[in-house]
């Protein structure tokens, strides 16, 4: 039961970032985020994802995969909607 539920939120926690992707995209800017913390975050779930995809354990694998795609869209958001100075 605590696989389940683990697996459960590994792969809700990811979807959080849809709104602030959808946020971005509407608000066409992306100045509240800081484009060093986004990359950075990326950056690391980059070098922990070779560990989730040969995982066997299934909570492991399904964060690692999801966090890294939902995050790719927030950090490439906040790139395309960072406005020129």
């Amino acid at each position: 039961m605590i696989d389940k539920i683990a697996l459960v939120a590994s792969i809700i926690l990811p979807l959080w970032n849809i709104p602030l992707i959808l946020r971005i995209i509407k608000r066409r800017s992306s100045e509240d985020i800081s484009v060093f913390w986004a990359v950075g975050v990326w950056i690391c779930l980059l070098g922990m994802l070779p560990s989730g995809l040969k995982s066997d354990f299934l909570v492991w694998k399904a964060f690692a995969i999801g966090n890294f795609l939902f995050f790719s869209g927030v950090t490439l958001s906040t790139l395309l909607f960072r406005k020129k100075k």
